[in-house]
């Protein structure tokens, strides 16, 4: 399967960012990708998440969704973007991950569980979390996908729960925060959960100089199938899932852990 990553410099103009969408996914679709994974708030970014992020959120069933499925139809390709939903308390929303396939159906959405309160953000002021824990993942071609943002990938345990949940690839979306080793950290944690897990890890992030970028995609061994650099573009890789269960034959950790 030949999966796409775009590498976006998302702003706060939702209608250029719907627009780089839809150029992404023509420019994938042309090269034969089956699958288009963009960033974290690929459809509204600030260097800071503030008080507007609730203020564009939209429902699953809004205009910007709308846009997402007309793209994903238009081109016949299967997409992930991260997108502010509208929340359930005043003043928050949440920051979601929504998977459609290439008719514009929706597979999946993701509400962050794990937001960035870290490095002098505060996330949670303005977004607030997935009210449970559940992994979430959707099927295409066959193959199974698991959905995670950003921060999500500092926490081993829901990688661990996707890979249980039969995920062969673990769908990282991001706007990594820069800073100091903050690209190395997310090159090796990338790498980790792909090895720890027998999974591909197809990381989609920012562009600088919001985000760090260097976007790519980790084989289930740790092998570096692609990776971009800082600045926006867009990574085809040609991804065999049937690695994934080869790794896990090869190093049956799935099976022999003793901690649950």
């Amino acid at each position: 399967m030949r999966i796409a990553v775009g590498q976006m410099a998302s702003g706060h103009d939702v209608r250029a960012n719907l627009r780089a969408i839809d150029a992404l996914a023509a420019r994938a679709a042309g090269d034969g990708a089956r699958l288009l994974v963009l960033p974290e708030y690929a459809t509204y970014e600030k260097k800071i998440v503030d008080a507007t992020f609730p203020g564009v959120a939209e429902p699953l069933d809004g205009p910007i969704c709308t846009a997402l499925a007309r793209s994903a139809a238009r081109h016949r390709i299967a997409l992930v973007a991260g997108m502010v939903e509208a929340g359930d308390l005043p003043g928050q929303a949440y920051n979601t991950l929504v998977a459609l396939d290439g008719t514009g159906r929706r597979l999946a959405a993701y509400r962050k569980i794990h937001l960035f309160d870290a490095q002098g953000y505060a996330e949670s002021a303005y977004i607030q979390p997935a009210p449970d824990a559940a992994p979430v993942a959707f099927e295409l071609d066959g193959v199974r996908f698991g959905l995670q943002a950003c921060y999500d990938l500092r926490f081993p345990e829901q990688s661990r729960a996707l890979a249980d949940a039969g995920a062969d690839v673990l769908v990282v979306c991001a706007s990594w925060v820069p800073g100091t080793g903050k690209t190395r950290q997310w090159q090796v944690l990338s790498t980790a959960r792909a090895i720890e897990n027998g999974c591909f890890v197809v990381a989609a992030c920012q562009a600088a100089p919001i985000s760090v970028g260097h976007s790519t995609v980790i084989g289930p061994l740790g092998e570096v199938a692609g990776e971009l650099g800082a600045a926006a573009g867009l990574l085809l890789v040609d991804l065999d899932p049937r690695q994934a269960a080869v790794a896990r034959e090869r190093f049956p950790v799935a099976r022999q852990r003793r901690f649950r």
